[in-house]
């Protein structure tokens, strides 16, 4: 039957350590009036560390009197110490320690190159020291930024960060954070941000790295506008214009306009002023924070695309960009696929539910198409009338800009019928409408022109892959 007696091998070891026989290894830890010097044992050092390993190995090391000499002013004697003690035996006692001596401990040990002890103090930092990571980010976002080897605290604290970034970007050491983090930062898809806050903050970044130029842009002399437009030059391509609300464009982003791309102002001008007309530029998807991507259950849109319903729905002129304000619960009713696509199923899932919004995609493209039903769902042979409907179609669902939406004039916007699934105008033929056949629609606006415009839904029949319909809850 095997033995083991692991704790005895553990405390002799720790035993050795502490009374430094035969030992072979001088180490003088910290500087100036702090250092220390420290005995090891090479066999141990090398067996435990990669760093000490390629140290003996390469023979990089200084050697003096048969012993080996290491020099290491950038690391205290206390943590010196603590390092060699897990080297041992194993043991390590976080608990006395604040979280800058953590901190420094974490940046000394890899250095030091010992992976399991890295992990280690990582996770008790993210368990234990909570209150010490959300008072001082920048401290944290830089070491952890120099020292690649912190991946579990990096992908951590940058999601931290963009769920919460008010602990980052409202400290007064926001304008100290270095370049390569900032934009490492600015480059994400999940930064919980409106983006009109996320450039007000980088032109407050920028003027801060120069504190001779004027706050205001119009003071600006021709030197003074070349150093701003260098120093904001790399930033630019990460600000997602499209998304900031035309008014905030004109006020707070035009000012600066001399420190822009022309052709990118003029893009987002036309955007704004125009925007039914074609541009030919790479537009970035809004911004997506990971705590509300999940919220809504659908296979065909996402979060973004509800929050432009809820403009639609409030008639307002701007997009709600930032899905955290949308002002509305989307319920899933109904999904064909998964509930059987025929009128009578779609009936029985949606019929006296309230005000829904119903979205179809189309067969072979990346269109979609759908309507808004202010009243409810019933099953007849009648029409209800209301000014408040709409239908809409994106030609591409993952461009926004490609989005068309028309209000009904109030004449048989709703229709109820046993046979089909949602019905958008009526008597003259339908606008917009399941049909009774699974995967088919029908629309025919020639005929329907009274009730809703033309937006670009295909005519005639076309088949769909799925559609669902969603109850709208105001919050």
């Amino acid at each position: 039957m095997p033995f083991e007696c692991p704790q005895d091998v553990t405390n002799d070891l720790e035993k050795l350590l502490e009374t430094d026989e035969e030992y072979d290894v001088i180490i003088y830890a910290g500087e100036n009036e702090n250092i220390k010097e420290i005995h090891a044992h090479s066999i141990i050092l090398r067996t435990r560390s990669q760093y000490f390993r390629s140290a003996f190995s390469n023979e990089w090391s200084e050697k003096k009197n048969g012993k080996f000499i290491f020099k290491k002013p950038n690391i205290s004697p206390q943590f010196f110490k603590i390092i060699l003690r897990f080297i041992y035996c194993g043991k390590i006692d976080l608990e006395k320690l604040q979280g800058p001596d953590i901190l420094k401990l974490l940046v000394a040990v890899d250095e030091i190159d010992i992976q399991t002890l890295t992990d280690h103090i990582e996770e008790y930092l993210i368990k234990h020291q909570d209150a010490f990571i959300q008072e001082n980010p920048i401290k944290i976002l830089e070491a952890i930024y120099e020292n690649k080897a912190f991946t579990n605290l990096w992908d951590l604290y940058s999601e931290k960060i963009c769920e919460e970034p008010e602990l980052l970007f409202n400290s007064d050491k926001f304008t100290s954070l270095k370049a390569p983090l900032l934009e490492l930062l600015l480059k994400r898809d999940d930064l919980s941000l409106d983006e009109i806050v996320i450039w007000e903050s980088l032109i407050k970044w920028c003027l801060a790295q120069h504190r001779n130029v004027p706050r205001n842009p119009t003071r600006w002399n021709k030197e003074e506008t070349t150093i701003m437009a260098k120093t904001i030059h790399r930033f630019i391509p990460l600000i997602r214009f499209n998304y900031i609300y035309s008014e905030d464009f004109i006020f707070k982003v035009y000012p600066f306009k001399e420190i822009i791309p022309k052709v990118l102002v003029n893009n987002i001008l036309i955007f704004h002023m125009a925007p039914n007309k074609q541009l030919y530029v790479d537009i970035q998807p809004p911004r997506q924070p990971k705590c509300v991507r999940d919220i809504y259950d659908s296979n065909i849109i996402e979060s973004h695309h509800f929050a432009i319903f809820s403009s639609w729905i409030e008639k307002e002129d701007q997009f709600y960009f930032n899905v955290k304000s949308i002002p509305y619960n989307f319920n899933l009713l109904y999904r064909a696929s998964r509930d059987g696509d025929t009128p009578a199923a779609f009936h029985a899932k949606c019929d006296y539910k309230g005000a829904t919004i119903s979205v179809a995609k189309i067969t072979n493209s990346d269109q979609i198409v759908g309507g808004y039903n202010p009243l409810y769902w019933y099953s007849g042979i009648t029409y209800m009338s209301a000014n408040d409907s709409f239908i809409f179609s994106f030609k591409n669902k993952n461009n926004f800009q490609s989005a068309k939406i028309g209000y009904s004039n109030g004449l048989n916007s709703i229709g109820g019928f046993t046979s089909n699934g949602p019905v958008f105008g009526g008597n003259y033929g339908c606008h917009l409408a399941a049909g009774p056949s699974s995967g088919t629609w029908f629309s025919n606006p020639t005929a329907c022109n009274k009730t809703y415009p033309k937006i670009g839904i295909p005519e005639n029949d076309f088949n769909v892959d799925d559609y669902e319909v969603f109850q709208v809850v105001k919050r």
